[in-house]
């Protein structure tokens, strides 16, 4: 008799049972484990970028992932003015390579190459100071993840009005609603455990950054209809790829880097 093959929802949560631990360890360690695995993670969403706009990996592809590790690299050794001067370089250079190459959509590696590098840049650049680094790191999963849990849980069980139907035909307004929702509780919660004054503030930023998430999502939504794929790859099983996983993550940390140079510092902390 032959064995049952897991279901897709029994694959996601394996997945996350191996993965969320890593990525937590990487963030309350620090360095060298945090910008060692954001470089793996720059490099392998910038594989299955190379691999969505081209098909294969060519010398755009290369150039492509050496360039989001060398930005990445540079933003635990050099710092965040060097980090951004090393994508915006990289990134020039990757469309001339593309349009040399004759890629049909040589704008499209570089714009993958910004949407992978400068966030990975920022989420380095957020991880300093060590003690308020680490907890806006751990805010930002904690969001992140809640947001994708309470979409995914209310959008299967209540349904209801497409949120964009050209773009994702299965997300819904209700599961917009729903991972805004869990993702407040988890600004309320963080805001609990730092014994903050009031909790308002970070619930109010949580269920907005839940929104800028599920805008992420649906940006990559965009870039796999456009070239007819489902799944960026088959890197994370019951996820699809790096991509698939850390699209709502890439949206968030500019947004969150953004609030932090307006608010003179961690958000988490705000009073």
């Amino acid at each position: 008799m032959a064995r049952a093959e897991p279901s897709p929802l029994t694959l996601r949560v394996l997945s996350a049972l191996v993965l969320v631990p890593v990525a937590v360890a990487a963030a309350w360690f620090g360095s060298p484990w945090l910008p060692i695995l954001t470089a793996v993670a720059a490099g392998g969403m910038a594989w299955e970028w190379a691999r969505l706009c081209g098909g294969q990996i060519g010398p755009t592809g290369i150039v492509l992932m050496i360039a989001a590790v060398a930005a990445a690299a540079a933003a635990a050794l050099a710092g965040i003015a060097t980090a951004v001067a090393v994508a915006i370089i990289g990134t020039a250079i990757v469309l001339l390579i593309a349009r040399r190459d004759h890629q049909p959509e040589p704008r499209w590696f570089a714009v993958g190459l910004l949407w992978i590098a400068l966030p990975c840049v920022l989420f380095l650049w957020l991880a300093r100071p060590e003690g308020a680094g680490r907890l806006t790191l751990l805010w930002i999963f904690a969001v992140v993840w809640a947001t994708d849990i309470g979409a995914y849980i209310v959008g299967r069980r209540v349904g209801g009005p497409r949120l964009a139907p050209s773009w994702s035909p299965r997300k819904t307004w209700a599961g917009m609603i729903g991972g805004a929702g869990c993702a407040a509780l988890a600004g309320w919660a963080t805001a609990r455990l730092l014994g903050a004054s009031s909790v308002l503030p970070l619930v109010l930023v949580s269920a907005g950054l839940a929104i800028v998430e599920q805008f992420g999502d649906l940006a990559e939504s965009v870039a796999k209809r456009r070239f007819g794929v489902k799944d960026t790859s088959g890197l994370i099983p019951g996820h699809g790829g790096l991509l698939d996983r850390l699209d709502g993550m890439l949206a968030v940390i500019p947004a969150v880097a953004l609030l932090t140079l307006i608010g003179g510092g961690s958000v988490p902390t705000w009073r």
